[in-house]
């Protein structure tokens, strides 16, 4: 029997979704490529769902294409009030060494959207985004080419990912924007800064936060010199050298403290930070083991007070870049 979550609306005419959804991504992408068990990984989305989750994040690059067929024996042709969203417009070229060019032509956005759909076994997708601005097209050609597939019934709504203001705009000039899904963090607060979460609040748009748990390394479970292998995307990422991961336990260990104080878990303090910015935002928090999961969902209505905040807020920036 599932389980019920708090919610939050996809969108102001959107439905009701579960205000922690799931990303599906670390199962087929980015962390421990070597590590895959893909049984394990359906059975972790199962127990998403289960747990009340009712919000799937996938994209087609996740593998390439290996993420959407584990969701799609997941949910088995679909279940009903479950949203699944997928994302288009980034080609693998090397999935190991993760190298990827960007394609918004809408004939590229068409067949990876019709592929999307036989992976996942559905008739219409719930959400899709356009996973990546292509600086070579328009950012309205390629939302343009995403509006048809809309109007053909392929997809309910329409998603950005990772654009600046000024294409949001463009965007949703051409078809109303559902969805921004960005990095949000305690240690990547850009969203804050450039306006896109306020836009979101005045265009009523969701702000979809994926790395709320900053790649796993907020939560402390990547110790001082904890190494990742060559295909591990964190190998080679400016925040997880030695130097910068030594210099940053200082976040590490001031989420512990509010933790600790407040008999939660470090996932479940960043997870509420997070929801706690405003009402249309959903935290998409990404695992492939289900201890992970519990332990995530389980903060299902944490709400941190004022104090909490302010002193998660005083957290000094972390060190290194956000990409190399």
């Amino acid at each position: 029997m599932r389980m019920t979550l708090q919610t939050r609306h996809l969108g102001a005419d959107g439905p009701e979704l579960s205000a922690i959804g799931l990303g599906c991504m670390s199962a087929s992408w980015a962390y421990h490529l070597g590590e895959r068990d893909d049984d394990e990984s359906v059975r972790v989305f199962e127990r998403a769902l289960e747990l009340g989750v009712t919000h799937l994040d996938t994209a087609s690059m996740y593998g390439p294409e290996h993420n959407e067929r584990l969701v799609g024996r997941a949910i088995r042709g679909g279940r009903e009030g479950v949203t699944v969203a997928s994302k288009a417009g980034l080609i693998v070229e090397d999935a190991m060494r993760r190298i990827v060019h960007r394609d918004g032509r809408p004939e590229t956005l068409r067949r990876l959207c019709e592929g999307s759909l036989s992976r996942l076994g559905l008739e219409t997708i719930d959400l899709y985004y356009l996973h990546r601005v292509d600086p070579d097209v328009p950012v309205e050609e390629s939302f343009g080419g995403l509006s048809e597939l809309v109007a053909e019934g392929k997809i309910r709504r329409l998603g950005i990912s990772e654009c600046t203001l000024d294409e949001l705009g463009r965007a949703h000039a051409v078809h109303p924007v559902s969805a921004l899904q960005s990095e949000l963090s305690l240690w990547t607060r850009d969203p804050l800064e450039n306006g896109t979460l306020d836009w979101c609040a005045e265009h009523g748009a969701a702000f979809v936060a994926f790395g709320v748990l900053g790649r796993g390394f907020l939560t402390g479970a990547l110790p001082e010199g904890t190494t990742f292998p060559p295909n591990d995307f964190r190998c080679g990422n400016p925040r997880f050298t030695p130097e910068a991961m030594h210099a940053n336990m200082r976040l590490v260990d001031g989420v512990a403290r509010v933790a600790a104080r407040r008999g939660a878990t470090p996932a479940q303090v960043l997870i509420a930070w997070v929801l706690g910015l405003a009402d249309h935002v959903l935290a998409i928090p990404g695992t492939k083991r289900r201890a992970y999961l519990e332990d995530d969902v389980g903060g299902d209505g944490l709400e941190l007070d004022a104090a909490d905040r302010a002193e998660l807020e005083r957290l000094p920036e972390p060190v290194g870049a956000r990409y190399a």
